[in-house]
C-alpha cells in the first residue's frame, strides 16, 4: 500500500523537530541515518510485534530539543516566525523580521551551545575522502559511484555540537510549554 505524502508545512515541521533529535540525540541519529537506506525486504512472520526502536520506553527524551526550542522563542521569537503566514507580507516585511529573528536565534544558540564546523576546508576546497571515512560526518552527493577515494568540491563544512549547555530545569518545570501565552491587565 502506497504511503500517503505529507502536506507541505507538516514536512517543515518535522524536518525542523528532527533536525534538533539528529543534533542532540545520538542514538535518535544513528536511527535516522540507517532509515534512509533501503530496508531489506522482511521475513515472514506468525505474529507481529511492535518494532523495539519504535517503542515508547525506549523513546529519547524530548526535554533538552524543548527546552532548546524555548530559548530559540525567547530570545529569537523563532516559533512565532515559523508561525506566521508569511505569504501577505511584501519581502521587505518578511527581511526585516527574519533579521530579528537571525539575531535573537543566533544569541540564544552561540549562549547554550557550542557547534563547530565538521570539516575544517573552506567551503568550494577540493578534496579527497580516503576509505574508512564517516559517513555520519560526510553526506556525497552528485554522481557517487564506485569506492573511495572519492574526490569533490566541498559544498557544506557541516556542523558538529561540541558542547549544550541548558539551564537546568526547575521541579514541575512543563518543557512542552515554548512559551506562555501573555494577557495584558
Amino acid at each position: 500500500m502506497p504511503e500517503t505524502p505529507l502536506p507541505f508545512v507538516t514536512r517543515i515541521w518535522f524536518a525542523w523537530l528532527c533536525y534538533f533529535r539528529v543534533l542532540f540525540d545520538g542514538a535518535f541519529a544513528a536511527r535516522a541515518f540507517a532509515a534512509r537506506l533501503p530496508s531489506p525486504s522482511p521475513a515472514p512472520s506468525p505474529a507481529l510485534s511492535p518494532s523495539p526502536a519504535l517503542s515508547p520506553a525506549l523513546s529519547p527524551s524530548t526535554s533538552s530539543a524543548l527546552q532548546l526550542l524555548s530559548l530559540l522563542q525567547r530570545e529569537g521569537r523563532l516559533v512565532d516566525f515559523l508561525e506566521q503566514d508569511v505569504a501577505a507580507f511584501p519581502d521587505a516585511d518578511i527581511g526585516a523580521a527574519a533579521r530579528v529573528v537571525h539575531d535573537g536565534c543566533r544569541k540564544a544558540l552561540r549562549a547554550h551551545a557550542t557547534i563547530v564546523p565538521i570539516r575544517a576546508e573552506d567551503e568550494e576546497a577540493k578534496l579527497t575522502l580516503e576509505a574508512g571515512f564517516s559517513a555520519a560526518e560526510v553526506k556525497l552527493t552528485g554522481n557517487v559511484g564506485g569506492s573511495p577515494p572519492y574526490k569533490g568540491t566541498l559544498k557544506h563544512r557541516g556542523w558538529r555540537a561540541k558542547e549544550l549547555r541548558l539551564p537546568t530545569a526547575v521541579e514541575g518545570h512543563d518543557a512542552t510549554i515554548l512559551a506562555p501565552a501573555e494577557v495584558e491587565i
